[in-house]
């Protein structure tokens, strides 16, 4: 699953570390997503959404 995360946390000038801590997972979680070798849970991805106040879809493809 393609992803905007690394595009959204550089806009906000924070590091792996920071949107972890905001997240509650680990660094590794944050960079696992971020080059698509791990997909977030329903609940996760929900939470990215609600932290980056955008739609999943807008997060999230499958494209």
């Amino acid at each position: 699953m393609k992803n905007r995360l690394k595009v959204l946390r550089a806009e906000r000038d924070w590091s792996q570390a920071d949107l972890a801590a905001r997240l509650d997972v680990s660094r590794q979680s944050v960079n696992a997503i971020e080059t698509g070798k791990y997909d977030p849970s329903l609940p996760l991805a929900f939470k990215i959404a609600r932290l980056f106040d955008a739609p999943i879809e807008t997060i999230f493809s499958d494209a």
